[in-house]
Order: C-alpha cells, then structure tokens, then sequence
C-alpha cells in the first residue's frame, strides 16, 4: 500500500516523498481514509508506530481544501497532555504542509501568553494547546473557538493521568456539537472509552495492536542492584559506551537533577527535563539531546511520552514507575521506526512488587542479568505469578548498539506535561496515578 492509494491530496504527497516517506504505517493505513470520511474516530496504536500523522494529513487535507472561511478563529482544536508533544505536533504539521496554506500554533504553559494572544489575533486555522493554557486563554477570551469543526485529543489516557479530566469537560463543553471528534492513544482504559461516550457520536474503532503492547524490537534487562549503588551501576553502563544517547527515567524531579550533578561530575554530557524546568531550559535540554551535545538525558514521566529522538538506542529505567503503564510508555521511545532498542531497569528489592507489575503486563519473560561488582545484598523477590526470568551474568564489554531499518516512516509523527500552564506533575495527576497502582497490582 502506498499514501497516493489513501486518497491523499498531490500536495501532501510531495511533502511526504521529500522526508522520505514510502508506505503508511498499519496505522496510518487504517486511520487516514477512515477520518477523511469524516466521522468519528477512536484509534489506538503502540507507541512509535505513527499516529501523528494518522491524524495530521488528512485534517491538513481538510483545512486545505476548505479554505479560510471562518476569517480568524480556529477550524481545529489538538489537545495534547504536554508541552513537549504539542511542539512536536506543531512541527509535523508545519513539515507535512509545507505546500498548502494551513497556518497552526501552539499554545502551552512556561512561556509568556504574550506571543500566543497575538498569533491568535492574527488568526490561525489549527490550535494545538495543552489544556491548562486553553483554560487561561478561554477564561481570558483571548480565543474563539466557535468555529472548530475537527477536534483531536491525542494521547487521552495521560490527559485523564495527569488529572485534566475537569479541564477537558470544560473545553468541549466551549466547542461546537457539531464537529469531528479524533481520540488518539496508545491505550485505552475503561475510562477512556466511558469518557468518549459521552462526547463522540457512534466513533469507528481502529486497533492495530493490542492495548499496552510494545514494540517487537525492544528488548528488556533488569540489573538487580542495592538502591544506595544506583549511581555507580548507571556510570558503569554508561561508560561502556560514552557517545551512546542514553534516556534515562528518574521517578522525582529533584532525584533527576541530583542524578545530573553526578552524572556531570564525572564527566558526562548530561541535562535534566522535568517540570520544574522553565519551557526553555526544557526545549534547550531537549534540542542539545536530539542534536548530540548532550549525550545522556534525565527526565521524569513529563517525557514518556512525544519525545521522538532519532535512532535512540537506550532507555535506562533508573526507578520503575509506579504505574506498570507507564513502563509501556517511558521504553516506547526508543525501539522506534523498525530500529532496534534496549530498555534497561536498575531495579532494587523494594521494587520488586513493580517489577512483579510490569511482568504480568508484558506477558513476556524480562532478562535478569547482574552485573559483576553490583550483586543486591537482597535478590529480588519474584513469586510464582510473576514470568519466570532468565538469570545471567552481565559480560564486561560494551552493548552492541541496536540497528537502524532504513526508510520507515514511522518516527517522524511523534514529537510530548504541563497543566495550568505548570509541569504537568502535579497532585491530581499525583492521586490518580496513586490509585491506578493498585488496579495495576491486580491484572
């Protein structure tokens, strides 16, 4: 299947062949034609496969061709639950469009609404905001959105995580009945459908992979390791092989930036992104990352999701998260575009019971390799319901860095916490998560 057979208007095409895109990916193959029919949409994928564009390409398709009838209110509203995806959206569109006149801007937290109230003023046929900003600038009557006609929520299950729930009911409760509602996610809870019920008409269901599934070419290796030797164990692995771009998953902000003044001082090229980092230390930390000046990026779950990096060969998990989900998530970054990739936990005795957690969410056997030097005082505890690990001996050599797969598609339409204009980690979305935990316990 190629995108000329999607019924992709000749302008699109151009673009995509200049990035050089070949062949739509399952999910841009299912998703595409079913919202240029123009219904309701809810389509779920894993992490990495290319929903951006799923949703991007034909909503550009659709602002193409109507024109800009509205004078300067929005015809398209994006949420997303970060700063960092709605960025990266925001790129997508500008790179897919660059041969049609569709204008988009972004509005987020941590930068001055200055800037924003008077793009809006100018007038802009796509709004892609986080939901705490939209809220400050609806309450300001700084933005119209009367005339949206295509609404995409991407990445729902982390707005209703991160506690935005309020904040979306009032949002589409400001917007036309009469519109296109697109629901984007790599996972579809309960919630999630319920929440869709009550503001999408008889949407299409897509599914191309299984609800909290990961990629195929990611592989998976827990290092047992006393907590107090965190550190070092992370040094070690890091200096196996220093120019490797490394992700590595703090569970607090200031862990992350006690992690990054070690890391610095010996030696490493280190930034952290969390948020309580102001958006431009953000988007520098992010910037020196993908281009290859800093080497090692330490970010708490604000990053898990959006942050498309080239080829990234390694995520380290230095704490599990709390929230078996979320593992799915943080290790989605890499293993991305067909390209192999490494997720890797240092992983302590008290949390077994995650490592328990993320097992039974797998479905699959996790590696336990120790590292000479680094054996626990305590092992992990595994019970019986947990898959069986295979236990080996981490050899002193340098990890062969995953391959790339030329020619796909897939990573590009990805980009990704904020809420009322802040990090995005704050105490709703802290209870939420604190309850999920113990559902997750369960499954």
């Amino acid at each position: 299947m190629s995108f000329e057979s999607l019924g992709l208007a000749p302008a699109l095409l151009r673009a995509l062949a200049e990035y050089g895109y070949e062949q739509p990916t399952p999910i841009q193959a299912a998703a595409i034609p079913a919202v240029l029919e123009g219904g309701d949409l809810l389509a779920a994928a894993q992490t990495g496969t290319g929903k951006t564009a799923a949703f991007a390409l034909p909503l550009l398709q659709r602002m193409a061709a109507a024109g800009h009838a509205t004078g300067r209110r929005p015809r398209a509203l994006v949420l997303t639950p970060t700063r960092e995806l709605a960025a990266q959206i925001h790129d997508n569109l500008r790179d897919y469009g660059k041969y049609v006149k569709v204008s988009s801007t972004t509005i987020f937290g941590g930068v001055g609404m200055g800037p924003q109230v008077q793009a809006l003023r100018r007038g802009v046929d796509v709004v892609i905001a986080t939901p705490g900003r939209l809220l400050d600038h609806m309450q300001q009557r700084t933005v119209d959105l009367s005339a949206v006609e295509v609404l995409v929520l991407d990445e729902a299950d982390r707005m209703l995580d991160m506690g935005f729930l309020p904040a979306l009911k009032r949002i589409l409760a400001a917007l036309p009945r009469q519109r296109q509602t697109l629901l984007f996610s790599a996972t579809f809870a309960p919630a999630i459908k319920a929440l869709a019920l009550e503001f999408m008409r008889e949407p299409r269901e897509i599914s191309v992979s299984p609800a909290n599934t990961v990629a195929a070419l990611v592989s998976h290796r827990v290092h047992p390791v006393d907590a107090s030797r965190k550190r070092d164990l992370l040094l070690h692995l890091l200096s196996l092989d220093s120019r490797r771009q490394t992700l590595v998953f703090s569970r607090t902000k200031h862990g992350a930036d006690k992690l990054v003044k070690f890391l610095e001082a010996a030696g490493l090229r280190a930034a952290a992104i969390h948020g309580n980092k102001s958006q431009n230390a953000r988007t520098r930390a992010l910037a020196d990352f993908k281009s290859g000046r800093t080497t090692v990026l330490v970010a708490t779950d604000i990053a898990a999701r959006g942050i498309d990096i080239d080829q990234l060969p390694i995520v380290v998990n230095f704490d599990l998260p709390m929230v078996a989900e979320d593992y799915v998530h943080r290790i989605g970054r890499t293993g991305r575009a067909g390209a192999e990739g490494l997720a890797v936990s240092l992983v302590s005795h008290d949390e077994s019971g995650l490592l328990r957690d993320i097992g039974r969410l797998l479905k699959q056997d996790i590696a336990i390799v120790d590292v000479d030097g680094f054996a626990p005082s305590q092992p992990l505890r595994l019970d019986a319901g947990a898959p069986r690990p295979q236990q080996q001996r981490q050899q002193q050599r340098p990890a062969r860095a995953p391959k790339a797969s030329p020619g796909s598609p897939a990573h590009r339409p990805r980009g990704h916490a904020q809420a009322n204009g802040g990090g995005g980690e704050h105490a709703a979305g802290n209870r939420k998560r604190r309850r999920r935990r113990g559902t997750a316990a369960k499954a």
